[in-house]
This record gives structure tokens, sequence and C-alpha cells, in this order.
């Protein structure tokens, strides 16, 4: 029987969660460089986001972390903006409802934090990532903002909080 918990990520989860953005980026096909895989903070993600105005959460299916996603001010902006960070699921977490749980719990979060808006970058063959955000009211920019880095992402959202 499965037995989700979504809760706040811990340190020990600092391994996990990193395997887990590596391998679906890998599985995927991103590249390395100019994605999350490459960032340097990926293996400390419980420091990370051990910040005001920040949190991110893990997926639990009986005892095993399967997923997760963050928010946290957008890197490189003044704007009063969050990101969606570093969401990414197992294959066996897919299709479940998961996605819109979690990102639904960052949304809530991020407006408790005061932000009024929140962005999120993805790549183009992300398909079912992209029409999740579009979904829950993601839409398209024409350019990136802040700036995170991730080059090799070419698709920036963003949804009014």
């Amino acid at each position: 029987m499965k037995s989700f918990i979504i809760r706040e990520i811990q340190k020990k989860d600092n391994p996990v969660i990193a395997a887990i953005v590596r391998n679906v980026l890998m599985e995927m096909g991103a590249p390395k460089v100019g994605t999350a895989y490459a960032d340097p903070y990926l293996d400390s993600l419980f420091e990370v986001y051990a910040v005001p105005n920040a949190i991110y959460f893990v997926v639990e299916n009986n005892g095993k972390i399967i997923g997760g996603a963050g928010v946290k001010q957008l890197y490189n902006s003044d704007e009063n903006i969050c990101e969606l960070q570093k969401m990414y699921f197992l294959p066996e977490a897919r299709g479940l409802g998961l996605g819109k749980k979690l990102i639904d719990n960052c949304l809530e979060k991020a407006t408790e934090f005061g932000f009024e808006s929140c962005y999120i970058e993805t790549m183009t063959y992300m398909e079912d990532a992209m029409k999740l955000y579009k979904k829950v009211g993601f839409y398209n920019l024409d350019k990136q903002m802040g700036n995170t880095g991730h080059n090799s992402c070419e698709v920036w959202m963003l949804k009014k909080l």
C-alpha cells in the first residue's frame, strides 16, 4: 500500500534528493552544464533552504524519498519574486497527482512569505512538467528572469500569487 507523506527536508535527505535530481536530469537527456545538475549547492539543499522565506519539501512513500520541490527568492533579483526550484520526481511518483500537491504546498508557502510572483525554468522536452505548470496558472515569458545559472533551460514561466 502506498503511503505518501510530504514534509520539509531534513539534513539526512541531502544525498537522496541530490541523487534524484541528477538521475532525473540524466533520464531526460538534459545537459549536465547549465542545469540543476551542476549547481554547486545541490548536495546541501537542507542548508540552502534553512533561511528566511524559503522551504523545500520532499515526498516519501513508505519511508523512501521519491521527489521534492522548494521555493526561494529568485537568485540575482531584487523583485519580490520567488522561484519554484528543484522539482523532480522518480518515475514511480509521476502521474499520481503528487506534482500538483507539491506545487500547491510551495505556492501556499510562497504566499505566506509575501512573494508576489513565482518563477520557474524548465526545458522544452519536459512536456509533462510544462503542462502541469500551465494547469496551475504559470504562463510563458519571452526571457529569463534573475540569473540562476541555468542557461540550458530555454522555457521561462511566471505565476502571479
